[in-house]
């Protein structure tokens, strides 16, 4: 899920999904680097950013027109409880509702720190899931 914006109204920490299309594909990022140039004499004002992949953490820079249509995912910010750890993936249990998911992906830096009982802030964005922060308690 996604919604259209402005490329212009945009600023470092918002998200963006990137390759820029007409459809509401790509990669959700973050915006790491923003930076805008005033209209020339034969154009209008540019946007050049780089956006950090959330999944993936590759890098992808995009040049355009501070005017054109771009998506911006919806990201739904949920807490749950851990309740299982395997290989494969981690079981949480979400505090609103009590269903649990299973989740593959979490966050590099508390890769280590994740234990069974823990509370954490998972993100679902565009159909996946993934842990991003212990919460504190």
């Amino acid at each position: 899920m996604s919604k259209p914006s402005d490329l212009g109204s945009l600023k470092i920490g918002s998200y963006i999904l990137l390759p820029v299309s007409d459809q509401p594909t790509g990669e959700p990022c973050r915006i790491v680097e923003y930076d805008t140039s005033k209209p020339g004499k034969h154009g209008s004002a540019k946007a050049r950013i780089v956006g950090v992949g959330v999944f993936d953490g590759q890098k992808r820079p995009h040049v355009g027109p501070v005017s054109m249509q771009i998506h911006v995912p919806l990201i739904d910010k949920r807490t749950g409880q851990i309740i299982s750890m395997t290989d494969a993936g981690t079981q949480v249990m979400d505090s609103e509702t009590f269903e649990t998911i299973d989740i593959t992906m979490i966050d590099d830096e508390i890769k280590d720190k994740i234990q069974q009982g823990k509370d954490v802030e998972y993100w679902k964005v565009m159909d996946r899931t993934k842990i991003m922060r212990i919460k504190s308690t």
